[in-house]
């Protein structure tokens, strides 16, 4: 207590007896180590109080003032200061670390040195400080008396101005601002010039070697100063202004006083507009209130032979068909899944994949993520007084309990990999060469503890404004939140902020779900493991699956565990590819069910029902399971081929076009078989020749819905996309290799089953026989009669008709409006199953996360960064180009609503000219020892290395010469960044620049940041917008001398090759479309006798089948993607079933009124298409409704029962309707087939009448010898069978 008091009593004389005058000093030359300090970055030496004449300054002494303090300088004979020689090389020392990030702007760099030139050396130093604290420091045995603490007096403008010059100068590695490094806990967004100032002069920050307390005062405020004390009110240069030393004046990246005036970007277009509102909508309502038989008869003759050869000889069909389904299927022992997502969905010579391999061939792939997201609801959050911070608000989630936690957690997933070892496989960015555990790149809070769990329990008293009080975890969290970047921070606890892998932690890494950088109130933590990537065939490939299998079981569990306090998400790099995988394997018992549906009701449906007693006769229950083989045999064909010529299958293949197939095949199978039984047998007809005019009857038809669906989905194999491409091949050739079965196995199964039916033999038991006989009449089953007689005549009513139009031009009007604000995208949280943990991850992500994914501005060789012109094209320093590379990135960052770019690219040319500064310690070069003239690291001592590698420019603009650039790059590279040397750049060796040896110009990359981007619209307007701003950089850089024409600036984002398909989706469907619908036209007007009006009503109306369900599509939220594109081609080919044999029936029927012809199409051919493709699709699509992936409830049964339902009733309702209306005349061909049909007949006629006379005359002359009481009526005489079977001959043709 007596030496306290004595001291008090030391100090109180002491301060008691100095004066504020002007020309006189407060303190002169260094007293050694503050006593009061440990622990810091350089030596906290103090000055020694010595109230006294400031030194009239000469020779080195005057040299050394004009070097560190060049603003004090009044000439050698005029120049007087406070300071001596060593303080100014302390002060030099302490100038240089700042200058490290500061210098990018020279007067931000002058103003700064200005100020503590000004308290350390200013002549006047008595009138703008007074000393508060002195303490005995002994120093090689002298004891002196030191300053510890005073206060500085600055007028606020010139603090002010000062703040304002370096208040936007950024630090291009991080893309943030160097002011958040030196504003302590307030960050860059919080700075102001009191905080500044505070952070300057707190000797806690293990850089200011004493305590010095700021006083910030109003000019012409005198009130409670000391006597004579005024406060430095000296000129700041402004950030726009030259420096008296020549520094040029600040760039636009660092000042915004230095930007050009800039027109205000480009707004994104307008909507189409018409008289106020929605343009599409006006058309709409605009238009809705304007509101050849020879090659049929050559087919049905072939087919008719066809047809008969194929049921004579069944068995041989069917063993060579089988022959030839196995010869194709046995490729599948060489088929090829593709799961990987780019493979599947991008090109190889689409833009972003090229750009993808591009970039992973000249830099490391972008790493992989597993990440957890945790939060912990319902804990209640609590409000902290720092000591330090004030009121601070604390969620309940940010404690010591669950940040502990959270430590063990992390903890336990980066030792506890048994099968990997995470520092075989991690990211380590300062270490990448031979990495140990902890140079694995792990971003979460306990990182701002290093991991620590001591640091995380520790605390201190500490005294602050007269106050002392306990810090503790707390106080090192908010202040880290804050400062990432910081070494040390503010408090006695004297901890880092930097993670235990020597870089940052950002506060959007390691918390989610805050508000106003409020970082303690936090809602999530988050925490990131990431893993190099490695190409699929690398054994470190698979040592990186394993740690991420092991890295999900392990968190698994951990939710598993009673004792776990978080609620949280999670995900591994692999996760999305695995769960679509699992996605498939549980739903093919879906598809199995679906089609065992469709099966029980073809087998049902197919069947002949008389009588109760011949129901196992009439059945098809095999005919309907041939049916199936013979779709299931034509996808195995089709993948078997391709299999062979080596291109891949997809799932989306395994599990649409089976699906489509079946669709279509069923149609086929139904109409052939309906037409059958519908038939009656001639007289003299066996069953092969019935079989076979049967299908000659109907495989004109089929051919026409078979052939347009093969050529549409060959033509959409033009599609770019891999997907789409490969569906639209497996679907073309199985469609066509349907119909060929359908014509050769199916015909023959048929026969064999007809032949059964004959033999009035049960199915499945062939040897038992029923007695019942077979009627020998047309079996039309429950549907044909119920049409014709009902659903036909209400249909075509002269108001129904008028009604039907006016609805369904109504819904196509309507369509045309929703087509046009269809979603274009596909979010990839519709790719996960229902229940999937990736779901909760995707709604946490876009929840929590404060940022997007990382963007990349890649350029291409060719351009040289070594000469000025190239350097200052790229850099956002002092001396760059107003509309650099990364000046440009930096106006777009400030539109981020339009340019989808949150943080400015860091950018290597920045920092490399920075670290070349002689104003830093970075670039030394030895003057001692065996390495003379090399590189020297800036951890080495000073005296070993007292060259500079490069001269202060005489300009203030440095730009190292061709051959220092690339004799200077590989130690930049190299080097490690700490504090002495901020600017190092090991980290960006292999992820920015590769090593570069003179005169190559390799491929380099800028990162910048997206904003956060939560659907696949921002992610494809982002893509776009990025797109523009590199294509407007190149233009630029290709301006500069040497750059090669082909020069390229890209934007790479690890999502763009998923994504670049929504850039030309819409134009490519409709390309796709359109490819679709040609055959459809074409071949229905060359199958109907060159009948064009056929064959446009038959387009018209799939059109507006498509049409209605993309308008539909709106409605129901179905977004417009590839998968959505592959269904609508596949509406195209369906619509064809529902519309083609509609429209061939009404061609060709020779009814004399378009009503009358209308109603037996309706009747005939309606009822035959809505049990064989309505009925078909429904009942399995319905199944597919218990699916648990999403994209199969919305792509396919959504969209598939939209496309079944719209063509159902296109194809029932409003066709016969337009056909009543619009449709083609009778066929003049038909109508000369059938008079020359009715003259064979009548010829025929006449022949067996008069052998019907002949025999009537034996008969008579028989009569008269014998009358037979068994004789036959006139009724049953053969003349009489005979004109009876001529008779229905003649009404089956006026029928037909």
């Amino acid at each position: 207590i007596t030496d306290k008091c004595q001291i008090n009593l030391l100090w109180f004389k002491v301060l008691s007896e100095a004066q504020h005058e002007p020309g006189f000093c407060t303190f002169f030359q260094e007293c050694g180590l503050n006593p009061l300090l440990n622990d810091t970055f350089i030596p906290a030496i103090v000055p020694c109080f010595d109230y006294s004449r400031a030194r009239h300054l000469t020779g080195e002494h005057y040299r050394r003032l004009k070097e560190v303090c060049p603003m004090l300088d009044k000439g050698e004979n005029n120049t007087y200061a406070c300071c001596s020689i060593k303080q100014l090389s302390s002060l030099e020392r302490s100038l240089t670390l700042s200058k490290a990030v500061l210098i990018r702007c020279p007067s931000c760099a002058e103003n700064f040195a200005h100020l503590h030139c000004i308290t350390t050396c200013s002549p006047n130093q008595s009138q703008t400080i007074n000393v508060t604290q002195v303490m005995n420091v002994t120093s090689q045995g002298k004891t002196k008396l030191a300053v510890v603490g005073y206060q500085a007096f600055l007028s606020t403008t010139f603090a002010e101005a000062s703040f304002q010059s370096c208040k936007n100068v950024r630090i291009p590695a991080t893309g943030g601002f160097a002011i958040g490094t030196m504003c302590g806990r307030y960050g860059a967004k919080l700075c102001n010039p009191q905080r500044w100032y505070d952070f300057q002069g707190d000797s806690s920050n293990g850089l200011a070697p004493l305590d010095i307390d700021f006083q910030l005062i109003k000019e012409g405020h005198t009130e409670g100063l000391p006597e004579g004390v005024i406060p430095y009110n000296g000129r700041a240069l402004m950030c726009n202004e030259t420096t008296p030393s020549g520094g040029q004046f600040c760039s636009c990246q660092d000042c915004e006083e230095s930007c050009p005036k800039m027109p205000p970007p480009p707004q994104p277009p307008s909507p189409f507009m018409l008289l106020g509102t929605d343009g599409f909508l006006v058309i709409s309502i605009i238009l809705l209130c304007l509101n050849s038989l020879v090659a049929q008869d050559f087919l049905s003759l072939q087919f008719q032979r066809w047809g008969t050869l194929m049921a004579t000889y069944p068995l041989t069909v069917l063993l060579l068909s089988a022959i030839v389904v196995a010869v194709f299927s046995a490729g599948l022992k060489s088929i090829e899944l593709t799961t990987d997502p780019v493979e599947l969905w991008s090109a190889p010579n689409s833009r972003a994949r090229q750009e993808k391999d591009f970039h992973d061939s000249h830099f490391d792939p972008f790493f992989r993520t597993n990440q957890l997201i945790l939060t912990a609801p319902g804990r209640k959050g609590h409000i902290y007084n720092s000591l330090l911070f004030g009121p601070q608000n604390f969620s309940g989630l940010v404690s010591k309990d669950l940040v502990i936690e959270l430590l063990q957690l992390q903890t336990r997933i980066q030792v506890k990999s048994p099968e990997s070892n995470l520092k075989d496989v991690c990211f380590a960015p300062l270490n990448p060469s031979n990495p140990s555990l902890t140079d694995c790149a792990v971003n979460s809070l306990p990182q701002y503890f290093q991991n620590s769990l001591d640091n995380i329990n520790a605390k201190v008293n500490m005294t602050e404004l007269g106050v002392t009080k306990e810090v503790d975890w707390r106080d090192h969290l908010i202040y880290c939140l804050n400062s990432p970047l910081s070494f040390k921070d503010i408090t006695d606890l004297g901890m880092s902020c930097m993670a235990d892998y020597g870089a940052p932690v950002f506060s959007f890494l390691a918390v989610g779900g805050y508000e106003n950088d409020d970082f303690t109130n936090a809602e999530a933590f988050i925490l990131t493991f990431s893993l190099n990537n490695y190409a699929r065939n690398s054994t470190k490939f698979k040592v990186a699956m394993q740690w991420e299998t092991e890295f999900l079981k392990i968190v698994q569990e951990y939710q598993k565990n009673p004792a776990c306090n978080f609620t949280f998400a999670y995900m591994a790099e692999r996760s999305l590819e695995d769960e679509i995988n699992r996605t498939t394997a549980e739903d093919i018992p879906i598809f199995m069910i679906s089609y065992a549906v469709i099966f029980v009701y073809i087998a049902v449906a197919l069947g002949e029902y008389s009588s109760w007693r011949r129901i196992l006769v009439d059945s098809k229950f095999l005919v309907g399971l041939g049916g199936i083989l013979v779709v299931g045999c034509s996808v195995l064909a089709s993948m078997g081929f391709y299999s062979w010529i080596g291109i891949p299958s997809s799932l989306v293949i395994l599990q649409v076009v089976p699906f489509l197939v079946l669709a279509v095949g069923a149609d086929n199978i139904f109409i052939f078989v309906l037409e059958y039984q519908r038939d009656v047998r001639k007289p003299g007809e066996t069953r092969q020749e019935q079989i076979g005019r049967v299908l000659g009857n109907v495989a004109p038809s089929m051919l026409l819905c078979s052939l347009s669906e093969s050529v549409c989905f060959f033509l959409g194999a033009l599609s770019t996309m891999p997907a789409v491409k490969t569906f639209a091949l497996y679907a073309a050739l199985a469609v066509l290799m349907d119909f060929i079965l359908q014509m050769t196995a199916f015909v023959a199964l048929l026969s064999l089953d007809a032949r059964r039916q004959d033999n009035n033999r049960c199915e499945l038991l062939c040897c038992v026989k029923v007695s019942t006989r077979r009627p020998n009449k047309p079996n039309e089953g429950f549907l044909l009669p119920l049409m014709r007689k009902y659903y036909a005549p209400v249909l075509l009513h002269r108001y129904t008709r008028i009604i039907v139009m006016l609805v369904f031009i109504f819904m196509f009007c309507a369509s045309i409006f929703l087509m046009f604000n269809v979603t274009v995208g596909l979010d990839q949280e519709l790719a996960m199953p229902q229940g999937s943990y990736m779901l909760d991850y995707f709604k946490y992500l876009y929840k929590y996360f404060e940022v997007g994914v990382p963007v990349y501005f890649v350029t291409k060789g060719g351009y040289d960064f070594a000469t000025v012109e190239g350097m200052n094209a790229v850099c956002s320093s002092v001396g760059c180009d107003q509309f650099s590379m990364t000046q440009k990135i930096q106006y777009a960052t400030d539109h981020p609503e339009l340019s989808y770019l949150a943080i400015p690219a860091n950018s290597w040319v920045d920092d490399f000219i920075d670290w070349l500064n002689p104003g830093s310690r970075c670039c030394r070069l030895y003057t001692f020892g065996p390495n003379v003239g090399q590189f020297c690291p800036a951890t080495e001592a000073s005296f070993l290395c007292l060259r500079k590698c490069m001269r202060p420019p005489a300009n203030g603009v440095l730009r190292p010469t061709e051959e220092q650039f690339y004799r200077f790059l590989p130690d930049f590279l190299g080097n490690r960044p700490d504090l002495t040397c901020p600017k190092g750049c090991v980290s960006l060796l292999h992820t920015s620049t590769q090593k570069t040896s003179q005169h190559e110009n390799n491929p380099t990359r800028f990162m910048a940041y997206h904003t956060p981007l939560t659907n696949s619209q921002d992610f494809t307007a982002a893509l776009l917008k990025a797109r523009e701003l590199a294509h407007n950089i190149t233009l630029g850089m290709r301006k500069i001398k040497g750059t090669s024409p082909d020069f390229e600036v890209f934007p790479y984002t690890v999502t763009n090759v998923f994504y670049e398909q929504y850039l030309t989706i819409v134009p490519e469907g409709l390309f796709n479309i359109s490819m679709c619908l040609l055959p459809t036209f074409v071949v229905c007007c060359l199958l109907l006798g060159l009948d064009l009006l056929s064959g446009l009503l038959n387009l018209l109306t799939i059109i507006m089948i498509v049409v209605d369900t993309v308008g539909v599509m709106t409605l129901w939220g179905i977004h417009y993607n590839a998968v959505a594109l592959i269904n609508l081609v596949t509406a195209v080919g369906i619509s064809v079933e529902f519309v083609s044999h509609m429209t061939r029936s009404f061609a060709l029927s020779i009814k004399p009124t378009h009503v009358e012809r209308a109603m037996e199409a309706t009747a005939n051919m309606g009822s035959a298409v809505f049990a064989g493709v309505a009925m078909t699709n429904l009942p399995g699509i319905l199944v597919l409704a218990f699916a648990k992936a999403q994209l199969i409830q919305i792509f396919f049964f959504r969209l598939n029962l939209i496309i079944t339902l719209l063509g159902l009733v296109h194809g029932l309702v409003f066709l016969p309707v337009l056909l009543s209306y619009f449709g083609p005349g009778v066929n003049k061909g038909v109508l000369l087939k059938l008079q020359q049909d009715k003259a064979e007949a009548r010829r025929e006629l006449e022949m067996r009448h008069t052998i019907k006379q002949i025999y009537d005359n034996v008969s008579f002359e028989d009569n008269e010898v014998k009358q037979d009481p068994a004789a036959p009526t006139d009724d049953s005489r053969p003349s009489k069978i005979i004109e009876t079977q001529q008779e229905k001959k003649e009404e089956r043709i006026d029928r037909f």
